[in-house]
């Protein structure tokens, strides 16, 4: 409990933009109860020692909410070996290779191109806030920003980012 306590405090902090954390995307994540779901889903891509390592990246993450909204057995259908292609695909829609600030992100909406570097992502920021529209074109709200890992930085995000035709920028 005081472990999660401890990563509560770093990341009012973090969001605050006034204290570094000592842990890796990956070890935020871990401690944090709001993201299971991913971390299981990272762990059976394979995905969990490279988001530990140097970065540098910015994760969107879907909290489990995001998750549970998806259709029925999405999740778990995922989650087995034979799907892994198709579940990193989709993680992988989550992650930058550059650090990228709320406030690096320009006003109005732009293109971003994720790790998966066959789609691309519209971000919009507005009226200080953050959204991103995904291949299906479904928005996902950042629901928390800059929350400040030694390799990079998270975004928590409301909604599943899928891949799908390329997002159309409003």
């Amino acid at each position: 409990m005081t472990h999660l306590k401890t990563l509560a405090a770093a990341a009012t902090f973090a969001i605050a933009g006034t204290a570094a954390s000592a842990q890796s995307i990956t070890e935020i994540a871990a401690g944090d109860e709001r993201f299971t779901t991913l971390v299981a889903a990272v762990t059976a891509a394979g995905l969990a020692d490279t988001l530990a390592g140097p970065g540098a990246f910015t994760v969107y993450a879907p909290v489990n909410a995001a998750f549970a909204a998806l259709p029925e057995g999405t999740v778990e259908t995922l989650l087995q070996p034979e799907n892994k292609g198709q579940l990193t695909d989709i993680l992988l829609y989550h992650v930058d290779d550059r650090v990228l600030m709320a406030g690096d992100f320009p006003t109005g909406s732009n293109y971003f191109k994720p790790i998966n570097e066959a789609e691309r992502l519209c971000i919009t920021s507005a009226n200080g806030g953050v959204t991103i529209a995904d291949g299906t074109g479904e928005i996902a709200t950042v629901i928390i920003a800059n929350i400040h890992a030694d390799n990079g930085v998270i975004h928590v995000i409301d909604k599943v980012l899928l891949p799908g035709t390329r997002p159309a920028c409003h």
